[in-house]
């Protein structure tokens, strides 16, 4: 979902930094420490790791409605372009999101966009055993859609997601969204109004 649906990464490192500094830590390289990870790693990392389980969630959960709020004005102008077009053109195809995202993040992006109906599943990193960069998410998605992982194309952003895509078995497009180098996939673009990319799919055997 972030950097494939919504473009979060600004407002995630902008939450991050505000919520840090509201707790006297210093945000350094903010970016980098939570892009891709589930926010029970983050806040480990940031706060340490003797915090209890109920802390580590009750930071997390008060990270995240703060993104909300900075994100809820703002949702169409973060939309990755051409991702409503693109899912419209692709409406007879089953879709799933899978995504290391919160599930009141996902459960609020998918509905503030109106685009929820679109997706026949939804998986989040707590819903299996190891998330991103391990494939579980991805291979629950795929049985949820009732369809075998190497038929799935699967849209990542991030060096955890890429990884997760690959060790599921099926093709993979990498977004620029935020990173411009991105390792191990079948076909790069910047974005869903990238003429390659349906040219790609109608490479793909049927």
């Amino acid at each position: 979902m972030d950097g494939v649906i919504v473009h979060s990464t600004p407002l995630h490192n902008r939450a991050w930094e505000i919520y840090l500094e509201q707790h006297g830590i210093d945000p350094m390289r903010v970016q980098s420490r939570m892009f891709g990870l589930r926010n029970d790693e983050i806040v480990r990392d940031f706060f340490g790791e003797r915090l209890s389980d109920a802390e580590i969630i009750e930071h997390g959960a008060n990270k995240e409605k703060l993104y909300r709020e900075l994100m809820y004005p703002r949702l169409e102008e973060f939309m990755v372009p051409g991702v409503r077009e693109f899912l419209a053109r692709h409406n007879g195809l089953p879709a799933a999101v899978g995504s290391n995202a919160e599930p009141a993040n996902i459960e609020f992006v998918l509905r503030e966009s109106g685009l929820a109906p679109r997706f026949a599943a939804v998986v989040d990193g707590y819903q299996v055993d190891k998330p991103k960069p391990d494939p579980d998410v991805y291979l629950k998605a795929a049985e949820l859609l009732g369809v075998a992982p190497e038929e799935c194309v699967v849209f990542e952003d991030s060096i955890a997601g890429l990884r997760a895509a690959r060790a599921s078995g099926g093709r993979v497009v990498g977004l620029r969204t935020t990173l411009r180098e991105l390792p191990s996939h079948d076909l790069a673009i910047d974005n869903f109004e990238s003429p390659e990319l349906e040219q790609w799919i109608r490479s793909l055997p049927r």
